[in-house]
């Protein structure tokens, strides 16, 4: 039987934020999400938009939003992402000074109605995560160093599928896999039989000549 895979298409590469509506409303009904990413300029570099677009691309369409955040002090924020109609949260571990707060940091989103993901950076093993991860509803696995699109995948991203696979497999945990950084039609594959669910896709649906063809070759 042919695995469901998602596609949540990412903003990333869009730099003029007044053209991440028109994405929205042109990807609705043919990637499954919008993949938001939020950053602060403290856990990473780059600074992006925030809650007020979050919330202005959830009255003008109607795709999923894939919120994650590259943000310090995760807890802070998460209410304005809810308030703002976020599907999913997603926050790093790292940015958890206090590991006890991503705890809290899951317990807050779930009471809204909202999926919880936690994202690990490419340093970042799943021996580190694995006594957090039955609580989450995804895990995303950076493929990338977090902060910039357009940066070659790293292959051993697949390692870390499989060994989440392998980990959900073996206790009957719930969550999707989730991959984010240069996902591509031709590690597409390779992450769909280590065991990944959900794609990410910045640049290589974006800069694509026909964007509906490559969110097909994405899921194919």
């Amino acid at each position: 039987m042919k695995k469901n895979v998602y596609i949540s298409v990412s903003t990333d590469p869009i730099k003029e934020y007044q053209k991440i509506t028109d994405y929205a409303q042109e990807m609705q009904g043919h990637a499954d999400f919008l993949h938001c990413d939020i950053m602060d300029g403290k856990f990473v570099e780059n600074v992006t938009y925030d809650d007020q677009l979050v919330y202005n691309i959830n009255q003008h369409s109607l795709i999923m939003l894939d919120v994650h955040l590259m943000c310090d002090e995760p807890l802070r924020s998460i209410d304005n992402y809810i308030k703002a109609g976020a599907n999913i949260i997603t926050v790093h571990y790292e940015a958890f000074k206090d590991k006890n707060d991503i705890i809290l940091a899951v317990n807050k989103i779930k009471q809204a109605d909202v999926l919880a993901g936690l994202s690990i950076k490419p340093e970042t093993s799943v021996n580190e995560v694995k006594v957090y991860v039955h609580d989450f509803d995804v895990i995303l696995v950076m493929s990338v160093e977090p902060g910039a699109s357009g940066q070659k995948f790293m292959p051993e991203a697949i390692e870390k599928v499989k060994e989440l696979s392998k980990l959900r497999a073996n206790n009957n945990y719930k969550y999707k896999i989730e991959v984010d950084g240069g996902v591509n039609a031709e590690n597409a594959k390779d992450l769909i039989e280590a065991g990944a669910d959900m794609l990410v896709s910045g640049s290589y649906v974006y800069k694509a000549h026909d964007k509906l063809v490559a969110i097909e070759a994405l899921r194919n």
